[in-house]
């Protein structure tokens, strides 16, 4: 599945990075914790977190992953959308807890 798909699937916003939306998903990872993204999250898998600051770019850049979504309704800094359209990293939103996007995702995924 593509992030492209999956913005459809789940009606999430797209704040920047348009250009990675062909992007294959692999998976999911959800955490806050920028060092347990940093250690465990894999290549491919999109990033559901609450954080909104540049850094997580930087760790999706590093970890290759392959989106990031924003939760409960938080919106991306200016640094964030610069760095994630230069990075072609597509970083979506939605109004949902964590909780909630990590289950559709989840099920959109094993289908």
């Amino acid at each position: 599945m593509t992030i492209s798909e999956m913005v459809s699937a789940l009606n999430l916003t797209l704040f920047a990075g348009e250009n990675g939306l062909n992007r294959e998903i692999q998976g999911g990872y959800c955490a806050d914790l920028l060092s347990d993204v940093m250690g465990h999250a894999k290549s491919g898998q999109v990033w559901i977190t609450l954080q909104t600051h540049k850094n997580v770019l930087a760790i999706a850049s590093l970890k290759d992953l392959s989106a990031i979504i924003h939760v409960k309704g938080l919106q991306p800094d200016p640094g964030t959308i610069e760095h994630a359209n230069l990075e072609n990293i597509p970083v979506l939103g939605t109004t949902e807890e964590a909780f909630e996007t990590c289950g559709k995702l989840f099920r959109l995924l094993n289908k």
